[in-house]
């Protein structure tokens, strides 16, 4: 065993913070810890399980990768949001749909400061047709300045193409407001004006609580006497450093169900199965497919927004390890409402006065948590109305989920996987890995940083081979900047698609780059 290896993997979930540690592909040691409401002192505690039960010295660990659904929480649930100044550049064309068009109102309510359009925009070849609008920029910055606003999301039609034009806004903006947080939607990639606008303004709302949740994680880091460097989980089950995430807090919003499929595929050795991350509140369903998660091939919603975000393929349901129990209309009702985190303090196992799925577990002998003498007073046929009802729900779940009836191989996971245990229709087997419980953390532990790119280009003009070594030597030097070893980065992705609805010989190129951290060169 070699301490070069040495990786704690972080999963800060609604309800749970779960923590491994890893030397190369073997987990030496996990924890599993309710979140705390201030995030910090939970990620030390279960740290400090580990590592006291290992007894790996601190100075061994060579990285610390985390993943976390702080951020999408915060948003879906509308909370800790700061109102966002608009600023789109497109006039005298792209004013058609303005920002904020098709917003869920309670969104609306939370994130919308102003919306100021300006004059400036780039054709599809990355050409202007009209020149940036200075003093509209200028007088926007002041009028968000006047209005308390400090967040700001700024795009442009195809400014993924010229990025610089959204780059001269942003120094504009913060000659007059030094304070401000800027998106710019070329940051988060994606051609299409609308989806990517969205993005940035999501992102640009979660900028204060970026500020506070990520630095608390590093706090936590030091506080524990880890020198080694921390990435965050993205979306697409790679990593980025701690300072892009803070800068674009979005990236990570899926974080926690890609790593627990990364996870389940590492721990199984599968490479096509369904995964079911059951967890404290919500089960989320994913297929795996070649090793990793299956992704979108249409528009994803974000609390109710809509993105161009490549994500997991996911449908979550209202079941977990905290779903309260209840009868209502002469049937049982498991969930959507959870008690969370607050599970040690309200579940009847624990002392509670609530009844949640996992007294439940307990009381049909399917898991030994808490007290079960706590629950013992609870009939048999509310219990065996609770477990039909839940693994009812999972089946039809699982039932969408799939391509087609063929049964599958299903891998279940997470704290609350304890709450299935009977075979499920559509599924050819059952598989409980080791480790099940804490899967996540190690998706988030054996992540690559990557880098991504996805433009159009003149073919015509600079020749196929030079746009492939432009595009894949962009997406490459991208991987390096999140963290990855420079000489060990491989090109996993690599797609063309003529514009053939366009003239002038234009395709859209899409690269994904991966490899593993510097940490371990």
């Amino acid at each position: 065993m070699s301490d070069a290896h040495f990786r704690i993997g972080i999963d800060v979930g609604g309800t749970n913070t779960d923590v491994v540690l890893m030397d190369g592909r073997t987990v030496l040691g996990s924890a599993k810890h309710f979140t705390t409401p201030d995030v910090k002192s939970g990620v030390v505690n279960a740290v400090r399980t580990v590592l006291d039960t290992t007894g790996i010295p601190i100075g061994s660990v060579r990285a610390v990768m985390i993943g976390t659904t702080q951020f999408v929480n915060a948003f879906i649930e509308r909370r800790g949001l700061e109102p966002v100044a608009a600023i789109r550049i497109a006039l005298p064309k792209g004013d058609g749909v303005p920002p904020f068009s098709g917003w869920p109102a309670d969104a609306i309510e939370a994130v919308r400061g102003e919306i100021y359009m300006v004059g400036g925009g780039l054709l599809y070849t990355g050409q202007e047709y009209a020149p940036l609008d200075v003093d509209a920029i200028r007088a926007a910055a002041r009028d968000a300045r006047a209005r308390n606003i400090r967040s700001f999301a700024i795009s442009g039609g195809f400014s993924p193409l010229c990025p610089q034009i959204e780059e001269r806004a942003r120094a504009i903006v913060r000659d007059h407001v030094p304070d401000a947080f800027v998106t710019l939607s070329t940051e988060l990639g994606g051609l299409g004006l609308l989806d990517r606008e969205n993005a940035a303004i999501i992102n640009a709302s979660l900028a204060a609580l970026a500020s506070r949740i990520v630095p608390a994680l590093g706090r936590a880091i030091g506080e524990l006497g880890i020198k080694a460097p921390m990435y965050l989980s993205q979306n697409d089950g790679t990593l980025i450093t701690a300072d892009r995430a803070m800068t674009l807090p979005i990236l990570t919003c899926a974080a926690g169900p890609t790593n627990s499929i990364r996870g389940a595929a590492f721990l199984t050795g599968l490479t096509e199965a369904i995964v079911a991350d059951i967890g404290g509140t919500t089960t989320d369903i994913g297929f795996l497919a070649r090793g990793f998660p299956r992704e979108t091939a249409t528009a994803n919603h974000i609390g109710g927004v809509r993105t161009n975000f490549r994500m997991p393929d996911l449908l979550s349901i209202g079941i977990g390890g905290g779903s309260i129990i209840s009868e209502e209309g002469g049937g049982t009702v498991v969930g959507p409402t959870s008690v969370g985190h607050r599970l040690p303090a309200e579940g009847l196992v624990f002392g509670g006065a609530t009844l949640t799925a996992t007294d439940i577990a307990v009381r049909a002998g399917h898991a030994e948590i808490g007290d079960p003498g706590l629950v013992a007073h609870l009939p048999p046929s509310l219990v065996d109305a609770a477990v039909e009802t839940i693994h009812l729900r999972i089946e039809e779940a699982i039932d969408q989920i799939k391509t087609n009836a063929a049964p599958m191989p299903l891998v279940l996971v997470g704290g609350g996987h304890i709450l299935v245990n009977r075979p499920l229709n559509g599924v050819s087997k059952v598989v409980r890995p080791d480790h099940a419980a804490v899967a996540n953390a190690v998706g988030a532990a054996i992540a690559l940083a990557s880098g991504r790119i996805d433009k159009m280009y003149d073919v015509k003009t600079l020749g196929r081979d030079a746009v492939i070594k432009l595009a894949t030597g962009e997406a490459i030097a991208a991987a390096v900047e999140a963290g990855a070893q420079a000489d060990a980065v491989d090109v996993i992705e690599l797609v063309e698609l003529p514009m053939t609805h366009m003239q002038d010989g234009a395709v859209q190129v899409k690269v994904r780059a991966v490899g593993p951290i510097a940490a371990f060169a």
